[in-house]
């Protein structure tokens, strides 16, 4: 059975135990802790900080095991989503160090497993990029495989924003793309998302049987496309323009179809609501009252009890 979380970007004021009390009130399982480095957000729902990875020793590092265990709660990973293949030499090296310190640490806390993105250089082919990632993360890979952890990519292609277009910041987003990037490690696998490839008009659920041994950690989060808007603006503008995150089931993905598929492959892992719908950031009543009915909707399908 499925571990039914919560991503904690949408608490960026919750300190971890807040987190974690709410967490075990609402009835997850788990929960996928923001690790960012500590400083400004480069953009919505990033630099989230519930660990900070730099302030921890072996005490700490016991003392968030033993909070989260005594809440039934899991740490599902550790998560993080810069751009390790950044144009800007000093932003690559940044998140690619923090990456590093974040497998180290997943692997000092018994998590072993990190979620975060590839990256990309927009102004490069992908091809380009596929050779860049061979490079910049053969040492990254090697570390994971030394300490046992898996690092999971989380599919979104991030090209939503006109700085993102058209290129976008995280290059594996296609099947394409993660046959040539699981050649380079058996602890690279997927945080899969359905809502991404439904943005790019690609079956959710086909990739699900391909990729069965390297789904490692699963996202639950839903897009509603404007037609009216991409009528005007087009598939090849930015999608800012003409999509919107929102709430599982209020959007168009087949969440019926997608938990049917994890079933077929026999996916027992960490899923996490992920929780982006602007619709319920009015307050902290509103995010609340999102992320309980998400956690509702998704537990017809799971069988999970909340509040």
């Amino acid at each position: 059975m499925m571990n039914l979380g919560l991503v904690s970007a949408i608490l960026p004021d919750f300190t971890f135990e807040e987190v974690f009390d709410y967490a075990a009130a609402a009835g997850f399982g788990c929960v996928e802790v923001c690790c960012w480095p500590v400083g400004k957000a480069v953009r919505r729902y990033a630099g989230v900080t519930h660990i900070d990875i730099n302030e921890l020793d072996d005490a700490k590092i016991e003392y968030y095991k033993n909070y989260a265990k005594a809440r039934n709660v899991e740490i599902s990973s550790l998560g993080y989503y810069p751009n390790a293949l950044d144009p800007d030499p000093e932003t690559a090296q940044v998140a690619q160090e923090h990456i590093k310190k974040l497998i180290v640490v997943s692997a000092r806390m018994g998590i072993n497993i990190v979620t975060t993105f590839i990256g990309k250089n927009k102004n490069k082919t992908v091809d380009e990029n596929i050779e860049l990632f061979r490079e910049v993360w053969t040492p990254i890979m090697r570390l994971a495989e030394e300490h046992g952890v898996k690092i999971a990519i989380e599919n979104c292609p991030m090209l939503y924003t006109q700085d993102e277009w058209p290129g976008g910041n995280n290059l594996a987003s296609t099947p394409h793309v993660w046959r040539k990037m699981f050649e380079l490690s058996p602890n690279l696998g997927l945080n899969y998302d359905p809502s991404h490839p439904y943005l790019l008009g690609m079956d959710i659920c086909k990739p699900l049987y391909e990729f069965k041994d390297r789904i490692f950690h699963v996202h639950f989060k839903d897009i509603k496309i404007n037609r009216d808007q991409l009528d005007e603006y087009g598939f090849f503008s930015y999608p800012a323009l003409w999509h919107s995150p929102k709430l599982p089931g209020l959007g168009g993905v087949d969440f019926a179809a997608f938990v049917s598929a994890l079933n077929d492959i026999r996916y027992s892992g960490p899923a996490c609501i992920e929780v982006e719908d602007k619709a319920f950031e009015g307050s902290i009543e509103d995010v609340k009252y999102g992320i309980e009915q998400s956690f509702r909707y998704m537990s017809q399908f799971l069988g999970k009890k909340g509040i």
